[in-house]
């Protein structure tokens, strides 16, 4: 899946970037109380993906 594809998916349940970083981002989901690094990767497998939004507390 495309980085920006899967952010914006990211900001539509709610995560917000809390601080960037050289290799990772790390995104907040403040009404589950958890958070998550994302990495700066163009493309991210989608086992990636559903492991940061079971971190996330999205699924």
């Amino acid at each position: 899946m495309k980085r920006r594809e899967f952010l914006r998916e990211l900001v539509e349940a709610g995560c917000f970037l809390k601080r960037p970083g050289k290799r990772h981002d790390l995104y907040v989901n403040q009404r589950a109380g958890r958070q998550a690094p994302v990495p700066w990767h163009t493309e991210i497998k989608n086992s990636l993906c559903n492991l940061i939004r079971k971190q996330l507390g999205l699924r």
